[in-house]
């Protein structure tokens, strides 16, 4: 009994930590805009995310983790290359691609397949047990994404644009796989997202070198939309980007991984466009249907359907800390 309650309390950990991580992605998607529109372009402003990301994990790990700047080796060397190319770097590549081919909404649609490939991948690759519960909530989300998003308005289907689409579901898919392969490994959170990130900031670099992004950060930045009248210096969205819509909802839902597994994961970041789709009528006053509410709704009870299913799949589990 005391054990399946501890199975529990891990659970609730590693779900509120994607949660958490789920809302600093969503509150990030606003801020980003406004980089993007005071004439900081996506690719730039993706090399600034990710190399003030691994800069500041640095000095963390410098700091209070000194074991973490140990480079990893052999198979995790492997692993954290995989996970910095793949996991970071292609993944925001791909998406930048199909969001600038495709609209806004079948980009999303085609990113957030992830997690039934990481379903896919726990069936028929690490031989887990799905259950049917999983794949009816996932369904269930997928469908209620493709109404929030409202896919059927000036969809346009790109033939380089969804290649491009589904390349950031597998890249995202990724993410995660090769995140809990880094874990169980025995890398710790901090050495993860320090050598991912590094190869990351390396790739990106050799494409748009953070010098060269041209930019007044000391300039007053309106905060646009709703909150229009207020200001910030540039350099404080900026840094927002990377502290609190990069290194810490990536290093949350990282760490989530040593408490619940990837397909559940992955489950619950389904949130995030349904929630990007809510700070868009909040913040800019951007229109939400009641086709799009409907659908909102429908993510939200896919995602507890499949976590319910996990729940049920493997209720005397070990506690899956190292």
């Amino acid at each position: 009994m005391g054990e399946n309650a501890a199975v529990a309390a891990q659970r609730r950990i590693g779900v509120s930590l994607v949660v958490l991580g789920a809302a600093l992605f969503i509150v990030n998607s606003g801020v980003s805009r406004i980089a993007l529109r005071n004439g900081i372009e996506s690719l730039e402003l993706t090399s600034l995310r990710v190399t003030g990301t691994f800069v500041t994990l640095l000095v963390i790990a410098a700091l209070w983790d000194r074991p973490a700047l140990r480079l990893p080796r052999g198979r995790q060397a492997l692993l954290v290359v995989g996970l910095g190319l793949f996991g970071v770097a292609l993944l925001q590549f791909c998406y930048f691609v199909a969001l600038d081919r495709l609209t806004i909404s079948l980009a999303l649609l085609l990113e957030y397949q992830a997690p039934i490939l990481v379903a896919l991948w726990a069936k028929f690759v690490q031989g887990s047990k799905v259950t049917a519960r999983l794949w009816w909530g996932l369904g269930l989300a997928v469908l209620g994404l493709a109404a929030a998003t409202e896919i059927w308005e000036g969809a346009s289907f790109d033939a380089l644009g969804v290649v491009a689409g589904f390349g950031g579901a597998v890249c995202f898919a990724a993410y995660f796989l090769l995140g809990e392969e880094c874990h169980a490994s025995g890398l710790s959170s901090v050495q993860v997202m320090l050598w991912g990130f590094g190869v990351a900031t390396l790739a990106l670099n050799l494409v748009e070198p953070v010098w060269g992004v041209e930019a007044d950060y000391a300039a007053q930045v309106s905060l646009q939309g709703n909150l229009d009248h207020l200001s910030l210096p540039l350099w404080v969205v900026l840094t927002s980007v990377v502290l609190l819509g990069t290194l810490a909802p990536f290093g949350v839902e990282l760490v989530a991984l040593r408490f619940i597994p990837a397909t559940l994961v992955t489950a619950i970041a389904m949130l995030e466009p349904v929630g990007a789709a809510a700070l868009g009528w909040a913040w800019y006053a951007e229109a939400l249907s009641a086709v799009a509410v409907a659908g909102c709704v429908a993510v939200v009870a896919g995602i507890l359907l499949a976590q319910s299913a996990r729940a049920e799949e493997h209720p005397d589990d070990p506690v899956p800390v190292t």
